[in-house]
């Protein structure tokens, strides 16, 4: 499916593992920006990536705990930059160039590289 095709967020896009052009694994979907007003049709402007995108969908104070333990950044995936949404979204560009996977990259470095891991 393309960006611009018919979706159903919650079922189809919210959660759903994000890979670059080279294959990578740079995130996960965790918000989606619409942009339309209201009585017009509403399009998916940006995908929304990180902690910070998590305040909307939980009560303040459950995000206040979060922040502290993992922060607020939240990086924005621009709908252009989408190639495919399918089991995975698959972006144009290479991830770091939207600045994604940092926190991935940090987390390789505490999983041990042997055995299904």
């Amino acid at each position: 499916m393309k960006p611009g095709d018919p979706i159903k967020l919650v079922a189809e896009l919210l959660d759903l593992p994000i890979q670059d052009k080279d294959g990578l694994w740079c995130g996960v979907v965790d918000d989606v920006e619409l942009s339309g007003a209201a009585g017009k049709e509403a399009r998916i402007a940006a995908l929304l990536v990180g902690p910070g995108a998590y305040q909307g969908r939980m009560p303040d104070w459950l995000f206040a705990i979060s922040r502290l333990v993992i922060g607020d950044a939240m990086i924005r995936v621009p709908i252009a930059e989408v190639d495919t949404i399918g089991s995975t979204v698959k972006l144009k560009c290479a991830g770091d160039k939207l600045k994604l996977g940092a926190g991935d990259d940090r987390a390789r470095r505490w999983i041990p590289r042997w055995g299904a891991l």
